[in-house]
C-alpha cells in the first residue's frame, strides 16, 4: 500500500536522479562555453523560479516531479548566439550530451560500492548447501552438482559471485542450462540441468536450489564484487529490454514513476528492520539511477543516445544534419516517449484499484 511516507521517498528519488542527470549536461555545457537559457527540475508550469543577474540562466522548479531539462541555445533550433550548442564542435556536443547518462550510470556505481564496502558478508559461487523447496520436483544435486563445487559458468555465461549467479539462474534457468564447476581443481560441466521455477506476474522464473559459502571480506574482493554488481546491474537493464521486445516480459511489467513507487512501498514494508529498509532503498535508487543512464543512451529519438546518433553521423561523414530536421526527428520521438509515459501511467493507476 502505497503511502506519504513513500510517496516523498520516490519523489525525493526522483528528484535527485533527474537533477544530477541534468547537472550532467549543465555541468558541461558551462565548461564548454554553450549559453544555457533555464536548467529545469520537473515538467509543467514552473512553481519556483529564479533568473540568475551574473549568467542569464533561469534555475526552475516545475509542478510534474518527474523530468526536467537544460534548455541550451541552439539544440533544437537554429540560433544567432555565437554559443549556440549545435555552432560548438561535434565532439564537445558528444560529450555534452552523453554527460548525463553517464554521471547518473557513475552514482550507481558509487550507490553498489557503497552497499558492498557496508555489508557483512560476501557471497562466493562455491556450493555450501542445498535446499529443499516445497512441491520440488527436481533438484541441482540429484543431478550431478555437489556441495563444494565452484560455479563458474551458466551455460556460456561467467559468473564471478553470488549475485550474479543467483541473476543467471533466475533468468537462465527456465530451461536445462550447463554449469561450469571446479571441482577439486578440475574443471567439470554437467549438462542439462534443471532447477524448480516460480511465477511472478505472468512471468517464470529459475529458482536456485543451493546456498554458498562466503568470501573473506577483503579490500580486493569488495572491489571485486562492487565491479561485478555494478556491470551486472547494467546488463540486467539491457536484458530486461531484450526479453521485453521477445516477448518473456509482457507490457504489464513495465511500470512508471507510480509503478516504482509501489515496488519502493511494497519493498519498504517487507524489510524486517530498519537497518534492511534503509540498504534496499539505497539500493534502489543506485539501480535506477544506473537504469535511467542506461536507457537515456539508447539510440532512440529525443533521447541522448539519439542526440548522439545524429553527432556520430556529423563525426563520420563531416556534414551536419540540418538543425530543423533533427529537432523535428528528436520532437516526433518525445510526443512518442510522452505517449508511452501516460499508457504506463494509466496501466500503474488502474493497477492500484485493481489490487
Amino acid at each position: 500500500m502505497i503511502n506519504i511516507l513513500t510517496i516523498l521517498l520516490a519523489i525525493f528519488a526522483f528528484g535527485f536522479l533527474i537533477f544530477i542527470h541534468e547537472g550532467g549536461h549543465f555541468l558541461f555545457a558551462r565548461i564548454f562555453g554553450v549559453t544555457v537559457n533555464e536548467f529545469a527540475i520537473g515538467m509543467g508550469p514552473r512553481i519556483l523560479s529564479r533568473k540568475s543577474k551574473k549568467s542569464g540562466i533561469t534555475y526552475s522548479l516545475r509542478l510534474l516531479p518527474f523530468g526536467g531539462f537544460v534548455a541550451m541555445a541552439g539544440e533544437d533550433d537554429e540560433s544567432e548566439d555565437e554559443n549556440a550548442f549545435y555552432k560548438k564542435a561535434v565532439w564537445k556536443r558528444i560529450i555534452i550530451t552523453a554527460a548525463g547518462a553517464a554521471v547518473n550510470i557513475l552514482m550507481g556505481v558509487i550507490v553498489m560500492t557503497a552497499l558492498v564496502f557496508a555489508t557483512d558478508k560476501l557471497g562466493s559461487t562455491t556450493v555450501g548447501e542445498f535446499i529443499t523447496y516445497e512441491n520440488a520436483t527436481v533438484s541441482s544435486e540429484e543431478q550431478g552438482l555437489m556441495l563444494g563445487d565452484r560455479i563458474t559458468h551458466i551455460n556460456k555465461t561467467r559468473v564471478y559471485t553470488d549475485r550474479d549467479l543467483h541473476y543467471e539462474l533466475t533468468r537462465q534457468g527456465v530451461k536445462p542450462v550447463s554449469i561450469t564447476v571446479v571441482r577439486d581443481g578440475e574443471k567439470v560441466v554437467i549438462e542439462d540441468v534443471t532447477f524448480p521455477q516460480m511465477e511472478e506476474a505472468g512471468t517464470v522464473f529459475g529458482m536456485r536450489d543451493f546456498k554458498v559459502y562466503a568470501e573473506e571480506k577483503s579490500f580486493a574482493n569488495c572491489i571485486k564484487h562492487s565491479y561485478v554488481r555494478s556491470v551486472s546491474t547494467i546488463k540486467m537493464v539491457y536484458d530486461s529490454l531484450y526479453d521485453l521486445i521477445t516477448g518473456r516480459y509482457s507490457v504489464e511489467s513495465v511500470s512508471g514513476p507510480i509503478g516504482v513507487t509501489e515496488v519502493l512501498s511494497s519493498t519498504l514494508s517487507e524489510a524486517e528492520t530498519k537497518k534492511q529498509a534503509v540498504t534496499d532503498f539505497v539500493y534502489l535508487v543506485g539501480f535506477l539511477s544506473i537504469n535511467l543512464g542506461v536507457m537515456n543512451l539508447l539510440p532512440f529519438p529525443a533521447l541522448d543516445g539519439g542526440r548522439i546518433v545524429f553527432q556520430l553521423v556529423e563525426l563520420i561523414f563531416r556534414r551536419k544534419v540540418p538543425v530543423k530536421v533533427e529537432g523535428f526527428i528528436n520532437f516526433l520521438g518525445f510526443a512518442l516517449l510522452m505517449l508511452l509515459i501516460v499508457i504506463v501511467t494509466c496501466k500503474d493507476v488502474a493497477g492500484l484499484f485493481v489490487g
